[in-house]
């Protein structure tokens, strides 16, 4: 009998009878591996054929033959490697009566001859003692129906896209609407992509989390790390002044917190923290300055704060599907533009990180109640994590009090947030730890009285006049409305934005109350920042700052209005689930469209080509030491280009009205605030008309009308004008 190896297997005669003594009938058919795969244990002899069900049924008609019986492990060897018998049949009757069953091996070579007519029924010869493996195109096409292929395809397509679209991005030549007319249509693609993609690996995201994390990081890294590739210069005028101040502290190699500097700039000398620590990075790279790597800070920080978020998140759910679409949303809120090279940004991913460690490793003995109870919770909920004794809590404010410590030495209000949200908890009995918070609060009362003293008490001495003043502080800057149809656009997608965050937040709260029972740490802490409103404008940007503060909390109840609860029955939550289904990639695509105009619409104001910094420069270089520079606004870049030695007026950064009277006269204006033998300049750049439109300081064209009015002044020379902008030195004597 030939084989697949093209040997030849010889008949198996009887034991005592040649091949020829063996009547066809009782002849063993030939030996086929679908039989040896496929044959389960022989029952002993003597019973009846019918006790053997593969036996009677023809080779090709045998479904068990690529599942062998679990009692034959050696079935699934090649023929070859498996010897044909171990034993000679017995002889005679023998044969039906005593044989015993054969074990191991042998039950792939001594099974009995089929009786009757199943031996008319040949097996095939020369099949494979196993099933073939599949062809090429077959293994291609099973790879490619795998569930890691189908979360695969979706990022590799979104990544070819985005890198044949960003050589594509013409950031060079901004109008105003940003960037968002300047991405090629495979950008936008690209996001799109990803977006379905994340969508479909939360199908397995509890038992593949990998793969949301990557979409995920991708996300993250495809939104944000553009300027980072693309730009030439430091992307934002204030992550610009934060390099000036890391290039002076690595100069003097000290601060100076009672120096009083212009522009407020001696605040950065009382809260030195994080300038301290990116003076050190810039030393540890071996670079010339921070602006080499500030606009990477986005990226990196965006990343740092992923896991912390997941950690909160996985403190309240257990469902990983609501938990990666929360930081998820949280990406796409996340667009005040505070994740800059600044100590805002570092400070909130070390006051994120104090709340994880709180909310995991502070539950009081006995506080939980009915809350371990899991037939009174949200399927989605998380079990309470395990209470902590007075001794170990002690021992984690130990370890929490230098990052506390580093938070009061970088930033002056996120202290203030982490003793608000730390407030908020005691309000409930799991999180009553009235230590912790006596010790953030006397931190940051020693930090504001010894190296914040300046600052606080003038803080202090504006309470009376912003205490109380709910509008006022909630409004965004000086700036009236923003002009021209690009900042129109961004200001409506931040109002939507947050519109859309609050109302799927809210909806989660009043459907999910259950949810909510488990989760209420993360309601309190979204809450906590409102009070700020009543207290204090912060220049401008208290509402920007509520908003960042409360958003880790309204991002994971967003993401639980879109990701409804597993197990339920109920003809209300089978509605809810396909409602979602839809509802989901909607939603998600909805606020991606939402973010890129937030955060990429003001570019403008943004981007500053190196011919503007350059006669930034030339323009501070050229002025004499202790002169008095003037700009429309800080917002360009290199403001504050070695500003210890200058005195700076941004002389549209006040009331509009006061901006539309210094419009009628710019130039007699300005020379009324130049104190009298103080030598003068005026900076005037593209980046600043950019900002003053976009931040409302100026009517559309107030920026063109002032400038061509200070040229004709005979109070104001033309000192060097380019394409970038015009650089002009007062005059007094020429003019009255």
């Amino acid at each position: 009998m030939p084989t697949e190896t093209g040997k030849t297997v010889p008949a198996i005669p009887e034991a005592g009878k040649s091949a020829t003594e063996i009547p066809e009938a009782r002849k063993p058919a030939p030996v086929t591996p679908e039989v040896e795969a496929a044959a389960p244990a022989i029952p002993e002899a003597g019973k009846s054929a019918p006790a053997i069900p593969v036996a009677r049924k023809p080779a090709s008609a045998i479904p068990e033959v690529e599942a062998p019986a679990p009692a034959i492990p050696e079935a699934r060897k090649p023929a070859s490697a498996t010897p044909l018998f171990k034993a000679p049949a017995p002889v005679g009757p023998q044969a039906e009566t005593s044989a015993p069953a054969p074990v191991g091996p042998q039950a792939e070579t001594s099974a009995p001859a089929p009786v009757g007519r199943e031996a008319q029924a040949p097996a095939p010869v020369g099949s494979a003692s196993r099933t073939a493996p599949p062809a090429p195109r077959g293994r291609l096409a099973v790879a490619l129906r795998s569930p890691d292929a189908l979360n695969l395809v979706p990022l590799l397509v979104a990544a070819a896209l985005w890198l044949w679209a960003l050589p594509g991005i013409d950031f060079r030549d901004i109008e105003q609407f940003g960037l968002l007319d300047r991405f090629p249509l495979a950008f936008y693609a690209a996001l799109t992509v990803l977006t379905c993609g994340f969508v479909l690996t939360l199908r397995r995201a509890g038992t593949a989390p990998l793969w949301p994390a990557t979409y995920c990081a991708a996300m993250l890294v495809a939104l944000k790390a553009p300027p980072a590739i693309l730009y030439d210069t430091v992307r934002y005028a204030w992550a610009s002044k934060h390099d000036a101040i890391i290039s002076r502290l690595l100069h003097e190699g000290t601060v100076h917190p009672g120096r009083e500097l212009s522009g407020g700039m001696g605040a950065y000398d009382q809260w030195p923290g994080f300038f301290s620590l990116d003076a050190a990075l810039v030393r540890a790279f071996g670079v010339d300055a921070a602006a080499s790597f500030i606009n990477w800070a986005p990226v990196a920080l965006g990343l740092l704060t992923v896991p912390v978020l997941i950690l909160v998140y996985r403190t309240f759910s257990d469902d990983w599907r609501l938990v990666w679409t929360g930081v998820w949303i949280f990406q796409l809120a996340n667009w005040v533009g505070q994740d800059y090279l600044s100590p805002q940004g570092f400070s909130y991913l070390l006051y994120l990180t104090v709340f994880a460690v709180v909310v995991r490793h502070f539950v009081l003995p006995g506080s939980a109640g009915a809350l371990r109870d899991r037939g009174g919770l949200d399927p989605a909920a998380a079990a309470v994590p395990p209470p902590t004794t007075t001794r170990q809590r002690a021992i984690a404010v130990l370890i929490l009090l230098p990052v506390i410590a580093t938070i009061n030495a970088s930033h002056q209000l996120t202290p203030v947030m982490l003793c608000a949200t730390l407030f908020a908890l005691c309000l409930t009995r799991r999180y009553r730890n009235i230590g912790l918070l006596v010790t953030s609060g006397a931190v940051m009362l020693v930090w504001n009285l010894t190296m914040g003293r300046e600052l606080f008490l003038e803080t202090l001495g504006t309470l009376r006049e912003k205490a109380g003043d709910l509008l006022g502080n909630s409004r965004p800057g000086f700036a009236g409305d923003p002009t021209g149809p690009g900042p129109e656009l961004v200001g409506s997608a931040n109002v939507l934005m947050v519109l859309a965050l609050g109302g799927l937040a809210v909806a989660a709260v009043l459907l999910r109350r259950k949810l909510v029972r488990s989760a209420l740490p993360l309601v309190l802490a979204a809450a906590a920042p409102l009070p700020m409103f009543a207290v204090n404008d912060y220049g401008g940007e208290m509402i920007f700052r509520v908003y960042l503060f409360g958003l880790p909390g309204s991002a994971f109840f967003a993401a639980a209005a879109l990701v409804p609860a597993v197990g339920a029955a109920s003809r209300g939550a089978v509605i809810a689930r396909r409602a979602t289904a839809v509802a989901l990639p909607v939603t998600l695509v909805a606020m991606l469209a939402g973010f890129l105009p937030s955060y990429y619409g003001k570019e403008g104001m943004h981007y500053a080509p190196p011919g503007e910094t350059a006669l930034t420069r030339r323009a501070f270089d050229r002025a004499p030491e202790g002169a008095l520079i003037l700009a429309a606004t800080g917002a360009f870049p290199d403001a504050y280009y070695r500003y210890d030695h200058y005195e700076r007026w941004f002389f549209t950064e006040q009331e509009v009205d006061e901006n539309l009277r210094m419009l009628k006269d710019p130039a007699g204006y300005l020379a009324g605030g130049i104190p009298a033998d103080r030598p003068a300049y005026v900076i005037l750049t593209r980046t600043q008309g950019e900002a003053v439109i976009g931040e409302g300081y100026l009517p559309e064209g107030g920026f063109d009308s002032l400038r061509g009015a200070l040229k004709r002044s005979p109070l104001f020379q033309v000192v060097e004008e380019n394409t970038y902008g015009v650089v002009l030195r007062y005059r007094p004597t020429t003019g009255g």
